[in-house]
């Protein structure tokens, strides 16, 4: 008996769950063409085909873009570079102060989901005095950021327009024939 418990084998539905090696992921450490300041085009979510300006890497591994906002729409926002073309222009990054913004800035408050359809129209009027003061200061932030960015980018002739086109191809247009 006791042979034939040793040539035992489990079978295929035997559920094993995986286990990290390591306790917690490192960062992705950064591509060499992105650098503070180069322009991006971004390839997948809401502003897929925009452009943007590199600004920092997050402690998280995430990059911190930005459109600027006045210019094309592009909020402050984390962007995984994996969804992302580097371009071979550069902005200067001179007066521009992101040492305060890290993932804590883009941490959502936790709130009770109720199922009822007025939900979707009283979203501003059930928010807290304490996030809609969180809120402004968003926008606040964003504001002084695309100050500050817009004067480097004036500078440079042509370079708002450019930020401000989508990216699109056209036929016969294939991407890995394209410089960036």
């Amino acid at each position: 008996m006791t042979e034939a418990q040793t040539k035992f084998y489990p079978g295929d539905d035997v559920q094993t769950f995986f286990k990290r090696a390591n306790k917690a992921p490192k960062p992705a450490r950064l591509r060499k063409s992105i650098t503070p300041g180069t322009v991006l085009i971004v390839l997948s979510g809401r502003f897929r085909g925009r452009r943007g300006v590199f600004i920092k890497q997050l402690p998280s591994g995430l990059l911190l873009v930005t459109g600027p906002y006045k210019v094309n729409g592009v909020p402050l926002r984390r962007i995984n570079q994996a969804y992302v073309i580097p371009t071979s222009t550069n902005i200067s990054l001179n007066g521009v102060d992101a040492a305060d913004i890290d993932d804590s800035f883009f941490a959502r408050s936790r709130q009770q989901r109720t199922s009822s359809e007025n939900q979707l129209f009283d979203t501003e009027e059930k928010l807290s005095d304490e996030e809609k003061a969180k809120i402004k200061a968003k926008r606040d932030r964003q504001a002084k950021f695309d100050a500050a960015l817009l004067k480097n980018v004036e500078k440079v002739q042509h370079l708002k327009q450019y930020l401000g086109t989508r990216f699109t191809l056209r036929n016969r247009q294939y991407p890995h024939l394209l410089k960036f």
